[in-house]
């Protein structure tokens, strides 16, 4: 598979162990930063033909008339498509897409396409998030093992990444702001095409991300994160809720989770929250490690950072994000609509992820494809045991600029076997997300957690 990738950056070998503790970049390194390399380590430069243009400093000033808690309005109204890629025609792009897309294709012959756009490096984040990524370069570390970090805070530790496991924590460490209530839910439809909504109401207090935050006092405390989340629809799974604490260290102390389940009106610890443990009310459509295109302990598989590629990815789907359309214009049968799906042309990451001997999951390999400009990722191909594509994910993102940050707006998982696929962060009928709230630590305790399942 990997023949097919064309590699962006060929000169930089990576043969240092994944599993050893990763050194620090120098001084000078770290001094392209904010040069040569944006701030967050992507090359500033356009490529070669000027498809992908030269980042300069992405959005940095919100649209005319927006307000927070609008959904986004479009800050790019009179982009038009380029070209639509097409079962007829995708093999002439092949060189810009990956085995899961090109899948795609192949699966849905008579209605998945591509909307080609013109590509906006729209990324961006606040200064001290900067600064601080700056910070992070000469002074990250991996710990044991590569099952976390230390030395680190607020946004990507590894800038200028050396090794697969350096990537795959920059995405997970990536800045999205200290505290967000999030609002929405997901759907799973049936190969015709039916389907339930379920509801949930997040909040995420990202201690990681807090303004002011010391590597000192996260490596003290040992948590990354505080996560809540509480089904609202249907009757039958409202108020179940979930509970989770990452941890910085995962050496020390890994993941604890606890759940409230409403027919047994109590909290219990929840330590299959995490690896191939099916998702929240998924449908078996993804597993718990899906969530958010990759989270968790990285310590079952073995990584590889295979270098840069340029790629079509879904990127500014503002249109999707719209507030204008409803979830029975989205979703569809095999897939979601895609007249209001965006993609544009970007230099991303190409991280390999192979399933360690002796342990188990049921993705025997993945590939992440992760953007140079935000480390999101934006492309996970999903392989299972007999080495054969089983899953595709993608990222829809946008930039939240009252924030602001580049996140996905919607994670689509489909699923190869089934012909169905799991959409998640459907909150075009919904409220806003919301970047403002405070939040303490007082409401991340399991008795916080059946209490929020009791209202």
């Amino acid at each position: 598979m990997m023949k097919k990738i064309a590699l962006v950056s060929t000169a930089i070998t990576f043969a240092l162990s994944a599993s050893c503790v990763q050194a620090k970049v120098s001084e000078a390194e770290a001094a392209k930063l904010g040069n040569e390399l944006t701030p967050v380590g992507g090359v500033k430069a356009a490529n070669a033909d000027g498809s992908i243009p030269e980042w300069k400093g992405g959005i940095t000033t919100v649209p005319a008339g927006y307000k927070a808690g609008d959904h986004h309005p479009n800050p790019f109204p009179d982009d038009k498509p380029l070209f639509e890629i097409t079962s007829a025609n995708y093999k002439e792009y092949a060189e810009f897409l990956t085995d899961g897309q090109m899948k795609l294709f192949e699966t849905y012959p008579d209605s998945f396409k591509m909307p080609i756009y013109q590509t906006r490096r729209s990324a961006s984040l606040p200064e001290y998030a900067y600064a601080a990524t700056k910070k992070n370069a000469v002074s990250a570390e991996l710990v044991e093992s590569g099952n976390g970090v230390r030395n680190s805070s607020v946004s990507v530790p590894f800038p200028i990444p050396k090794n697969g496991l350096e990537a795959i924590w920059n995405h997970i460490l990536r800045y999205r702001g200290p505290a967000i209530q999030r609002f929405g839910g997901q759907a799973a439809p049936t190969a015709s095409g039916s389907y339930n909504i379920i509801g949930f109401d997040d909040v995420l207090m990202m201690k990681y991300a807090e303004e002011g935050a010391t590597p000192e006092q996260l490596m003290q405390d040992n948590m990354v994160l505080k996560f809540k989340q509480k089904v609202t629809e249907p009757a039958r799974l409202a108020g179940t809720a979930l509970l989770v604490h990452e941890t910085m260290d995962q050496v020390k102390q890994p993941r604890m989770a606890w759940t409230y389940n409403t027919g047994q009106r109590r909290v219990r610890r929840a330590p299959n929250v995490a690896y191939d443990a099916p998702g929240t009310a998924s449908d078996g459509l993804r597993t718990s490690d899906d969530f958010d295109m990759f989270n968790g302990a990285p310590d079952r598989y073995n990584w590889t950072l295979k270098g840069k590629r340029e790629l079509y990815i879904a990127y500014n789907n503002y249109n999707l994000h719209s507030d204008q359309i409803s979830y029975e214009d989205i979703l569809k049968p095999g897939h979601i609509e895609p007249s209001y799906t965006r993609f544009e042309k970007h230099r991303v990451w190409v991280v390999e992820a192979d399933l360690k001997e002796g342990l188990r999951h049921v993705y025997q390999k993945r590939v992440f494809y992760i953007d140079e400009d935000s480390w999101q990722i934006q492309v996970a191909d999903v392989y299972d045991s007999r080495n054969e594509l089983y899953r595709v994910a993608v990222a829809y993102g946008i930039n939240y600029y009252e924030v602001p940050t580049h996140w996905s707006t919607l994670e689509v998982y489909h699923d190869l076997n089934s012909r169905r696929y799991l959409a998640l962060g459907l909150d075009n009928e919904a409220q806003m997300y919301d970047f403002s709230i405070k939040l303490d630590d007082k409401e991340f305790t399991p008795q916080a957690l059946r209490r929020e399942g009791l209202r």
